[in-house]
């Protein structure tokens, strides 16, 4: 967890203090930020003032999707936070009840957040993908004197409204001219309990990515086409609507371990374009908890299932809750031959919900060597969403795609 200083007081009325994390992978600016609000919740409640603390998304379908986990975590680690705080499966607030957090999602609930009770401090993470409108609309929001902004986010595009608006390391008022926050870029080489297992994918990263998406994870880097992204330029993150006459729905899952999650995605097929439209994921999920996940996803019991055949007891145990699970058909190449067919399509459409599934298509990558050069191995990382979405397509993969010799490094899965 990192706890170098990153929140910043500046002269305006109400004071924005925008906290500003542009960095990479490891930096733990999620826990840092989290733990940082509870302390600040506790601070505004001490004082006797009395509010809420607003942790925003662009996207917050439930409170699953929200930071709320990370910040209750943040409280139970230390002791005075976790005696002073009491939470809920739906809420978190100080015990004498003068700050209590609210969650939401900036993309369809800017309206709301203005009737929300005052706002001491509002914290936006994940923000890159924020709109211009959205920012216009919620800065006002925050308007209580010694009111906070924070806004943390993994920079993708420089022409983000985000990065646009707070990717400086001072940010003044357009019209006063005032100093109104201060900027800072949070590396993994910042956090001084930067754990060993991400230094080891770190280095493994290092190794095998090409240089400019190693610099975007790790480094903070924006992200820049690269020859080794096995789908640049093939899809785009918009969102859709599924239309009356679309009939081809298509459902994957993929099993997770330890480290891995188990993935399911809902996907559309229609004139020669894959809509993907839904996803869950969760690292370390119990078999006995797979229901639930998978019912988040809206049709999954009504619709087939085609998952990965690794697994054939958690398939098993699925069918006994109700879902209607096969093992997709796999062989030597099957990789290859999924990678082909995605890459045919006339583009992939990915829905802004789907944040994880939108990142693997931005990473999924061939090996590059220390020379720069692209080689015709198929990274096995950031791709579990990716397979899941090949288990959906199986037949249509089988059908229509010529079987060939799997390229070095090929894998079966």
């Amino acid at each position: 967890m990192n706890y170098r200083l990153n929140l910043f007081h500046c002269f305006h009325s109400p004071i924005y203090a925008i906290a500003r994390h542009g960095g990479g992978e490891g930096s733990g600016k999620t826990r840092s930020f989290a733990l940082m609000s509870a302390i600040r919740g506790y601070m505004y409640a001490e004082a006797g003032t009395s509010g809420l603390i607003l942790a925003a998304r662009e996207h917050l379908n439930s409170l699953s999707d929200s930071s709320m986990e990370e910040i209750k975590q943040a409280i139970r680690a230390v002791p005075f936070l976790d005696n002073y705080y009491e939470m809920g499966e739906n809420y978190i607030r100080t015990k004498n009840r003068r700050v209590s957090y609210g969650f939401a999602g900036l993309r369809h609930n800017l309206d709301s957040i203005k009737s929300k009770a005052r706002i001491l401090l509002c914290w936006v993470d994940e923000a890159e993908t924020v709109s211009e409108m959205a920012w216009r609309k919620l800065l006002p929001t925050v308007r209580e004197d010694d009111s906070e902004v924070w806004i943390t986010w993994n920079p993708e595009s420089r022409d983000s409204a985000t990065s646009q608006r707070f990717r400086y390391d001072q940010i003044f008022d357009e019209v006063t001219g005032k100093l109104i926050g201060v900027g800072a870029q949070l590396n993994y080489s910042d956090n001084p309990w930067f754990p060993e297992v991400l230094e080891i994918e770190r280095r493994q990263d290092q190794n095998n990515l090409d240089d400019a998406t190693y610099r975007w994870i790790w480094e903070g880097d924006f992200l820049e086409l690269s020859e080794a992204q096995i789908f640049r330029n093939k899809y785009k993150v918009e969102e859709f609507e599924p239309q009356p006459d679309w009939v081809d729905v298509y459902y994957g899952a993929d099993w997770g371990f330890a480290k891995d999650p188990t993935t399911l995605n809902k996907i559309w097929v229609h004139d020669d374009v894959l809509y993907i439209e839904h996803e869950v994921n969760q690292v370390g999920c119990e078999i006995d908890h797979l229901p639930k996940l998978f019912d988040e996803v809206p049709g999954a019991r009504e619709h087939k299932i085609r998952a990965d055949s690794a697994r054939p007891e958690t398939i098993s145990y699925l069918k006994r809750q109700g879902f209607k699970i096969e093992a997709a058909e796999k062989g030597a190449g099957s990789v290859e031959d999924g990678i082909t067919y995605l890459k045919k399509f006339k583009k992939i459409v990915i829905h802004p919900r789907c944040t994880e599934t939108a990142r693997e298509f931005r990473l999924y990558s061939y090996k590059v060597n220390r020379a720069g050069d692209v080689l015709p191995v198929i990274l096995d990382m950031y791709n579990h969403h990716i397979d899941a979405i090949r288990y959906a397509l199986q037949p249509l993969i089988k059908g229509r795609t010529p079987k060939k010799p799997a390229t070095a490094g090929s894998r079966t899965f």
